[in-house]
């Protein structure tokens, strides 16, 4: 998100969806590696816990159909998917709200192909379509 945002925040950690039937299992497994690993924090435990951690680890179920890449047999997120999900998690992606949110949109749509209807389907799946389409004229000024 440094590539997008006007100001560098200083929460740093890392996001790992899993299926929804792995989610445990996962989170047990890497409880037992690492310490700071957070399944689906709530705003108490985010605010109290995860953002001040050091490389902490979140574990969460990945919304099916979500649009992402495999890059070199990895899966990732793809752009599309960073947004909405900055867009819906106010929670975890709490240091990119307000005018940071503005920015970041701006930005990635001026420097990249932002598949729109991607983006959409996407936000449709989190429940946020509309919203995100009212967001989306807002910023572009229609």
């Amino acid at each position: 998100m440094n590539e997008f945002s006007k100001h560098q925040t200083n929460q740093h950690f890392q996001i790992i969806e899993v299926e929804k039937e792995t989610t445990q299992s996962i989170f047990i497994y890497l409880k037992e590696q690492k310490k700071n690993v957070f399944l689906e924090p709530t705003k108490e435990v985010f605010e109290r816990y995860v953002a001040d951690t050091k490389n902490g680890i979140i574990v969460k179920t990945l919304v099916t159909e979500a649009p992402t890449l495999n890059i070199d047999n990895i899966k990732t997120s793809s752009l599309e998917k960073i947004l909405v999900d900055i867009f819906c998690n106010e929670i975890i992606f709490s240091a990119y709200q307000g005018n940071e949110m503005k920015t970041i949109y701006k930005n990635a749509f001026s420097k990249y192909a932002i598949n729109e209807s991607k983006l959409l389907r996407y936000a449709n799946r989190r429940g946020k379509k509309e919203e995100l389409q009212n967001y989306l004229k807002l910023i572009n000024g229609n």
